[in-house]
């Protein structure tokens, strides 16, 4: 039971800004589609909102950590 530990494997390079603007696309798709078809309940258009709000957010964080990293 006591066996040695293998040690961590390194960290995978990334590219953050597309993962979000990506995400924001498909949330922005997805609004698009839900005022097309008027659902019901507008608690659907609001999270896509919300999605597109914070996706926004994210392009702007990961933005300002990418140039105070260099």
């Amino acid at each position: 039971m006591t066996q040695p530990r293998r040690p961590d494997p390194q960290p995978l390079k990334t590219n953050d800004t597309t993962t979000f603007v990506v995400g924001t696309a498909l949330w922005a798709i997805a609004l698009v589609v839900l005022l097309i078809i008027r659902p019901v309940h507008t608690w659907s258009i609001w999270t896509c909102v919300a999605g597109i709000g914070l996706g926004l957010f994210g392009v702007y964080y990961v933005h300002r950590r990418d140039s105070r990293r260099r």
